[in-house]
């Protein structure tokens, strides 16, 4: 059953709306800064520049002039090759546009320090591929992981390996034993991962809500400031792992209810969301929270029969890393207690329960503002269309639904105190889904917000030095 097509613009009221909500998360962001900056007294909250994880330092680099040359490329013909191109050319365009708009941000900071030398900090995966390589075995790694968490362990895991599931460590201990060694090849594989999100987030849009939305927001999905810390950052890796999770469920979703149950190519891609899902619960505890938004396409599409086969895809990973020695839960508890006898307990979680939205203006743009402020006038009705007995919806409701759900994972995630800063890079996975919103921009505006937040993107990567 394929969603019904998009009805013309509804008459948008102008552009004060917009221009109010930009305003309004320009002023958010300011007042984070200024705040954070008063109360950052003895470095309370152990970040530079609150409310990033990043030091102001404005500066010009290799990268400037081909990112600039990107940037006027993608503003001057990159909304009507979206337009245009036929749909089959249009993703893997996409794919190749994010490459090189991923990668030249990164080289602002130069090619060692914004690029090869990101994953080999010392809080980074990298630093103990080495000696997990010298372990008798993955197993022996995988029964000693957690007793290596706390902060006070002997020999405790550097912040990032600690910080997550060892499926995240695994994935670059795995890179490295195929022969791709080392920082360049750990940052490629991140960047080609990310690259791929726009096309992700292209397909689920265009089964849900129809293709004429899919391409408005192409443009703003691979132009996105988020491009700042989805180059180079492991996150970024698992912001494509919980892009293709979803996107793959919602193709089942499609695909079984256009078969009727009869075809086997919903069956596939069920399972294999269920093995991109399963790998994100191993990836990062947080993102777990993705399965708002997986829950929020099977009510829009109203096929609930690709369950069985996504638990499926989910127990394989469950059942392997369980049978190898690392109990999830297990590690959870632990990460928790070394949060907070580190940063997480110092830093002040009245502060940041609203400075981490704030951070995601430099994240989502101030064009995606302007988008929520057509989402919420139609968010009531796009509820409403959920509702038992009525039709699935499709359109503008069905996208509104779906950016809704990512931004209730992402609440619960702030909410939980577990993310205390750094929230622009660890919120990734769920900020790829608030982007799409943008396709609700009216067409004759569009482009303006578009140059908007291109520019977002050059000045944060020229005014900040981003770290993690």
């Amino acid at each position: 059953m394929e969603p019904p097509p998009p009805a013309p613009d509804p008459p948008d009221g102008g552009p004060r709306g917009e221009l109010v909500a930009a305003a309004v998360a320009a002023l958010l962001f300011a007042a984070s800064a200024v705040i954070g900056t008063a109360i950052n007294d003895g470095d309370r909250l152990r970040l530079q520049s609150p409310p990033l994880l990043a030091s102001w330092a404005p500066h010009l680099g290799p990268g400037t002039v081909p990112a600039l040359l990107l940037a006027g490329l993608g503003l001057l013909y990159g909304p009507t090759l979206a337009r245009r191109l036929p749909w089959r050319w249009l993703l893997p365009a996409t794919w190749a546009a994010s490459v090189g708009w991923l990668l030249t941000l990164a080289w602002i900071d130069g090619w060692h320090r914004g690029v090869v030398n990101n994953l080999e900090t010392k809080h980074e995966y990298l630093r103990s591929v080495a000696e997990i390589n010298a372990m008798p075995g993955l197993g022996h790694f995988l029964t000693g992981f957690v007793e290596r968490i706390p902060l006070d362990a002997v020999d405790n895991w550097p912040a990032h390996v600690a910080g997550h599931p060892p499926g995240a460590t695994l994935t670059f201990v795995l890179l490295d034993r195929t022969g791709l060694v080392g920082g360049i090849w750990a940052s490629l594989f991140c960047v080609l991962s990310a690259a791929t999100v726009p096309a992700a987030v292209l397909l689920t849009v265009r089964a849900l809500s129809g293709e004429r939305l899919a391409r408005r927001a192409a443009p703003f999905l691979v132009l996105a400031p988020a491009a700042v810390w989805l180059g180079v950052s492991a996150d970024a890796y698992f912001a494509a792992v919980a892009a293709w999770a979803v996107a793959l469920l919602t193709l089942a979703a499609r695909w079984r209810g256009r078969d009727a149950g009869r075809g086997w190519r919903w069956r596939a891609a069920a399972l294999g969301s269920g093995v991109c899902f399963g790998l994100l619960v191993y990836l990062s505890y947080g993102l777990t929270l993705m399965a708002l938004v997986g829950v929020a396409v099977l009510a829009l599409t109203r096929q609930w029969r690709p369950v069985p086969y996504v638990l499926l895809g989910v127990a394989g990973w469950v059942t392997l890393f369980t049978a190898g020695g690392f109990w999830w839960y297990e590690g959870y508890q632990v990460l928790v207690d070394r949060y907070y006898a580190g940063a997480g307990g110092q830093r002040p979680y009245g502060y940041f329960v609203w400075a981490n939205i704030a951070a995601q203006v430099l994240t989502v743009g101030l064009a995606t503002a302007a988008a929520l402020w057509h989402g919420a006038r139609r968010l009531p009705s796009g509820l409403r269309a959920l509702a038992p007995g009525r039709p699935a919806p499709g359109g503008r409701r069905a996208l509104v639904v779906l950016v809704a759900s990512a931004l209730a994972a992402l609440l619960v995630a702030d909410l939980s105190g577990m993310s205390k800063a750094e929230t622009e890079r660890i919120w990734l996975p769920f900020v790829v889904w608030v982007l799409p919103a943008t396709a609700l921009l009216p067409e004759r505006r569009a482009r303006w917000w578009l140059a908007a937040q291109v520019v977002m993107a050059l000045l944060v990567n020229h005014l900040y030095r981003t770290s993690w």
